[in-house]
């Protein structure tokens, strides 16, 4: 899968890459999934600390997120490492940062400085609370943006203090709102030649997705509040335990409220007035999930699953990895390919997303195994600095 040509929409745009953990790496990893050429420019000797993260004894995160990518160390906090990151930005269409707001200043490589040397220039800024407002010069992890944006206080039991996502959510959606603003960002610059600045913050980047919990208080004082496996008022949708395990059945509209009915045996129920209507599902929630998990407990998840695709209801088996790569869609869709990467072999991982028609995206390079391991080729062939020059700087640390 990787070293394969490159089709995507993004095949003559070339980022450079500041950011580390991950919020600016995931913008990285998307934009290289979409063929640009993205190099990402790593602390000397210790590199990104993401290298080290995830679960199990081999740390795998990385290779998934630095795929596409090239390798290359700079001391950003040394004014040799600075001006080496300045000729190299000078060639780029795109920059990623997710610093605390100041510091790209403070290294001599703000905006002002940038767009002076390059005005085609987009920069995308990711950070906790923004680059503006009392809050900007705060350290801000994806963590506390999940708080502050709305998302924890609503995600857990009722009777337990809150809860998390398994993963960072939070910054994998200001990641993904960076990426956007840098699509809109490269439109734009096609009309008008000149470049800008994105500002992606952590806590609005969560905000953006929490659907009508402002509007709901503004208007009517309500406080969303955590609700468990459920959206309150919002039923049948939910998990239901079968003989065999548990399975997601969303029957959340009329329509399908009766068609469930009539898988279960039971179509007077799609006319009972305690469950005919949204409303009055939703009210008569607990009611209708004890009716619907009574049933299932009756069956195995595959004579559930039959029933719900021979009825045409949305539902899903709750799937855990092993799940993902046996099942015969995510294969044919090529949801999960196989990478061969530079440590472990061939290794499975998420595929290219979204899919383009016309301008596919893909995998072409693995992640790079070694801090700094192109920079003989960017350094040396890309901006012209002879072998000593390198040996040089390397022996000085400024890479």
């Amino acid at each position: 899968m990787a070293q394969t040509m490159n089709t995507g929409a993004l095949h003559d745009i070339r980022v450079v890459e500041l950011g580390q953990l991950l919020a600016g790496p995931f913008c990285g990893q998307l934009l290289g999934d979409m063929g640009a050429d993205v190099i990402k420019v790593e602390p000397p000797v210790t590199g990104d600390p993401l290298r080290e993260w995830g679960l199990g004894d081999d740390k795998v995160q990385w290779e998934v997120i630095a795929r596409n990518k090239r390798s290359v160390s700079a001391n950003l906090r040394v004014p040799e490492g600075q001006a080496l990151v300045r000729r190299l930005i000078a060639g780029a269409d795109v920059v990623i940062e997710n610093f605390k707001p100041g510091t790209m200043e403070k290294w001599g490589l703000g905006p002002d400085v940038l767009l002076a040397q390059q005005p085609g220039l987009i920069i995308a800024r990711m950070s906790g609370y923004g680059q503006t407002g009392p809050y900007a010069s705060r350290a801000g992890f994806g963590g506390i943006g999940e708080a502050m944006g709305g998302w924890r206080h609503i995600v857990g039991e009722p009777d337990r203090p809150p809860s998390r996502m398994g993963v960072s959510i939070g910054d994998t959606l200001t990641a993904t709102y960076g990426c956007m603003g840098v699509l809109a960002a490269l439109h734009a610059r096609s009309r008008t030649g000149r470049g800008q600045v994105i500002d992606a913050a952590l806590y609005e980047s969560v905000l953006q997705v929490m659907e009508g919990l402002v509007p709901e208080y503004d208007r009517s004082g309500l406080i969303r509040e955590r609700s468990g496996s459920i959206l309150k008022g919002i039923a049948p949708s939910n998990v239901y335990r079968c003989k065999d395990g548990d399975f997601m059945i969303g029957a959340n509209k009329d329509s399908l409220w009766q068609r469930l009915a009539q898988a279960m045996g039971r179509p007077e129920l799609g006319q009972d007035p305690r469950f005919a209507t949204h409303i009055a599902r939703g009210e008569n929630q607990t009611e209708i999930d004890a009716l619907i998990d009574a049933w299932t407990q009756t069956l195995t998840i595959d004579e559930v699953e039959t029933l719900m695709t021979r009825h045409s209801i949305p539902a899903g088996r709750v799937y855990r990895a092993p799940d993902m790569i046996a099942d015969p869609h995510f294969q044919a869709r090529e949801a999960l390919i196989d990478v061969p990467t530079e440590r472990f072999g061939p290794l499975k991982m998420q595929g290219v997303f979204p899919k383009l028609s016309a301008t596919p995206g893909s995998v072409r390079r693995p992640a790079p195994s070694i801090v700094g391991q192109h920079n003989a080729e960017i350094y040396g062939d890309l901006l012209g600095l002879s072998g000593e020059e390198l040996a040089d700087l390397s022996a000085r640390g400024v890479i």
